[in-house]
Formats: structure tokens, sequence, C-alpha cells
């Protein structure tokens, strides 16, 4: 089966190597991305786009920032996270908040064509030396948040994002062109669907757990 796919990643020597190891599984349906923007505006031009191979630390991208926007808006498209860094709690959060896969960079071609091969089947790839340790963390509170952090809109996503930037209602209002009063409705549904009180606490956990540090 042929997929269409985007490969997300600023190194161009990597972008060519990884369109080479999937060349059999996905054809020559691959397009290329060099920063988060542009990733965005793939997707909005091309509507068949199945999967993206999302670098966690590529321009525009903060940790797990990218792959919850992706997750929130395209919930159809599976990503699959690549990445340099290879921490087991790093991984672990990645699946939590939607990743159907994480390939280090260091994965030999050939196991990344039977790591995708495995992704369009439906299943969710983790290096295998690393199976049994990323499955033995649990972190209960950031299963929760993520599970929530999906019923949001599009929208109200956006709205967490600068709430937790620490933008009052009247600036985020003018930053998305609309009016105060759609912002305070937009607040309240973001408070309610993540289980919080109030714009400080939803604001703290966004950023401890998007604020993923990854050194490539």
């Amino acid at each position: 089966m042929h997929a269409k796919a985007i490969v997300a990643d600023d190194h161009p020597l990597f972008r060519s190597a990884l369109k080479h190891a999937v060349l059999n599984v996905l054809g020559d349906n691959i397009l290329e991305s060099a920063n988060f923007e542009e990733t965005l505006d793939l997707l909005k031009d091309h509507q068949n786009i199945e999967l993206i191979f999302l670098d966690l630390n590529m321009p525009g991208n903060q940790g797990l920032m990218g792959l919850t926007v992706l997750r929130n808006n395209y919930p159809d498209v599976l990503v699959v996270i690549v990445s340099a860094e290879e921490r087991p709690d790093i991984i672990k959060k990645a699946i939590d908040f939607g990743s159907s896969g994480y390939i280090p960079k260091s994965t030999p071609l050939p196991i990344i064509t039977q790591a995708v091969e495995q992704i369009l089947d439906g299943q969710i790839w983790v290096p295998e030396d690393m199976l049994n340790e990323v499955k033995q963390l649990n972190n209960s509170s950031y299963i929760t948040f993520a599970s929530r952090l999906e019923k949001l809109t599009p929208h109200q996503l956006r709205v967490l994002q600068l709430m937790a930037d620490g933008l009052l209602n009247k600036q985020i209002a003018f930053e998305l062109q609309v009016s105060e009063s759609t912002i305070k409705q937009h607040v309240s549904a973001v408070l309610n669907k993540l289980g919080f009180n109030n714009r400080t606490q939803a604001g703290v956990m966004f950023k401890s757990v998007m604020s993923t540090v990854i050194g490539e």
C-alpha cells in the first residue's frame, strides 16, 4: 500500500536517507519540509497526506508542540517522531500524546522500513531494545492530560498556547482577530475540558508537558 507522506526535517541528508529507506513501502509519494510552517502548508495543499515523519527539533517545532498541533488539527494523519534523542521518557511522552511511532535517527535503514510497515498496519512502533523500559514508565497525570487535550478544537488549542505564553484575553483576541467575548468562551471551554480551575494551572501544565528539551 502506497501512502502519501511528508518528511519534516531540517537536515536535507537525513530527509534523503529516510525517503530512500521507505521508498519500497511508500513509493514516490513523499513530500519534504524543512520547518514546521512548511509542514502545515503542505497539509493544507495536499488533502491526501496519510503519514508525517516529524523531527522533534526542527525550526518552528518546540518539543511536543508540533505533534500536539498536528494531532489536534489532523486527527486522521499518522505522525511518527524521528529524532536523535533516545531518552525513554521522551519516547513514552510522545506515544502518550498521539505519536504512532518513535524512530531514533540512529536506527538502521532496513529497520526503519520495517517500522513504517508496522505503523501502516496499525501498530505503534518503538525501538525493540527500548520497548520494556518505555512500557515501565507511567505518568498518569500526563496520560490524563493528553486524553483531555485531544478534546480541544484547533481554535481552543491555539487559545491555550497563547494563555500558556501569558497573554491576557484582550491580547489573545487581538492576536486571533476575534472579539474578547469569543476568547472568554474559548477559555471557559478549555478549562472545563482540561479540568482546571484557572488559566494559570492550565498554562503551567501545558508548558510543563510541551517543553521537552531536545538536543540534536
